[in-house]
């Protein structure tokens, strides 16, 4: 996968994925930007949640499970000094339908374990917790 970013200026930056997508990059003002587009970090975090949200939706769906809504939470933890890389990645998986948990949880797995090649890349421990039908669920992940 090839992709270009290009500077527009102070500390903006944008570019066109391979798919076809603009995506616009800045930073805050008090460091220099004018707050245009999202922060990479930010970008970050939604990549692993696309990720593996995207893998759980494939999963269940194999499973013939439909959830009537999926939201995914995200929390990163970033170290005090520069680099300022995450140190910790926490997911949490809201569903709500008829789901059973074994299933939901096996989904989460295979996304977390095999699949989710963004979460996969990083080096943050990244963890996860789940809900269904607003019931926080009780076997770790």
């Amino acid at each position: 996968m090839d992709l270009t970013i290009n500077w527009n200026g102070k500390m903006a930056f944008a570019g066109t994925t391979p798919s076809g997508h603009e995506t616009k990059l800045d930073a805050a003002p008090e460091v220099g930007g004018e707050n245009t587009g999202a922060r990479p970090t930010e970008l970050l975090l939604q990549a692993v949640a696309g990720c593996t949200g995207m893998d759980i939706i494939s999963i269940l769906h194999k499973m013939r499970l439909e959830p009537s809504s999926f939201q995914i939470d995200v929390e990163g933890e970033r170290a005090e000094e520069h680099p300022k890389r995450f140190t910790n990645i926490n997911l949490h998986y809201a569903l709500d339908g008829e789901l059973p948990e074994d299933k939901v949880i096996r989904a989460i797995q295979l996304s977390k374990d095999k699949y989710c090649s963004v979460s996969h890349t990083l080096n943050a421990e990244i963890t996860v917790s789940y809900s269904i039908n607003g019931v926080k669920g009780e076997k770790a992940i």
